[in-house]
C-alpha cells in the first residue's frame, strides 16, 4: 500500500486539482525530486505517517493548528493506494541498485534539490515507473516517488481518501516526531 497526502476539494476526480492523483506542475520544481518540464512528480510513502510528517516538518517548534490542514480553505487528505500494477520501481535502499547507478547515499537522502532532481531526472530517462528512497526524518519510513506520465492510468483507490484534521492519530503521531506542540 502507498499513501498520498494532496490537498482535497470535494467532488473532484482523482486527477482534476484537488483529486488524490493530481499533479499540480505549474506549482512543481521546488519539490526533492521534481522536474516539470519533464515529468510530474507523485509522492508517495509506504508508511501513513511519513506523508504527514514530511509536510508537518515545517512547522518545527509551532503548536499544531487546524488550519495547518488546511489548503485554500479545503482539507488535507490522505489516500491509500494499490500499488500491484506498478512494477519496475527502483529500490534506492538497495545498494545494488545504487552502485548500478553509481549513487551515493548521500547523494540520494540530502537537502541539496539540485542533487536529488538530478538524480530523479536520470531515473526518468531509464525509463522506469518510479523509485523508492528513504526518508530523511526516519530512516525506516520508505517514500515512493512516481512519475505521473507513467503510473498515474495504473493506480487505484483503496476506498475513500481520509481527511485529516489535528486530532487524527496519524495526524498526532506524525506531529510529535517532527516536534510540534500538540492542543488539548
Amino acid at each position: 500500500m502507498l499513501y498520498r497526502l494532496f490537498p482535497a476539494t470535494p467532488g473532484a476526480s482523482s486527477t482534476e486539482p484537488g483529486g488524490a492523483f493530481h499533479v499540480p506542475r505549474l506549482d512543481q520544481g521546488r519539490g526533492r525530486h521534481d522536474n516539470p518540464e519533464l515529468f510530474g512528480a507523485m509522492y508517495f510513502s509506504r508508511e501513513l505517517i511519513s506523508p504527514i510528517a514530511e509536510f508537518l516538518k515545517d512547522l518545527l517548534g509551532q503548536r499544531l493548528d487546524p488550519s495547518h490542514l488546511l489548503s485554500e480553505g479545503f482539507p488535507r487528505a490522505i489516500a491509500a493506494v494499490n500499488e500491484h500494477d506498478l512494477p519496475g520501481i527502483v529500490d534506492l535502499d538497495d545498494p545494488a541498485n545504487l552502485e548500478a547507478r553509481s549513487l551515493r547515499p548521500s547523494t540520494v537522502a540530502t537537502q541539496n534539490r539540485r542533487a536529488t532532481q538530478r538524480v530523479a531526472t536520470s531515473l526518468w530517462e531509464e525509463g522506469v515507473p518510479g523509485f523508492e528512497w528513504w526518508s530523511t526524518i526516519e530512516a525506516s519510513w520508505i517514500n515512493v516517488t512516481l512519475f505521473a506520465e507513467r503510473t498515474i492510468d495504473r493506480l487505484v483507490l483503496e476506498g475513500e481518501p481520509e481527511m485529516l484534521t489535528a486530532d487524527h492519530p496519524a495526524v498526532r503521531q506524525a506531529a510529535r516526531v517532527v516536534g510540534l506542540e500538540l492542543p488539548g
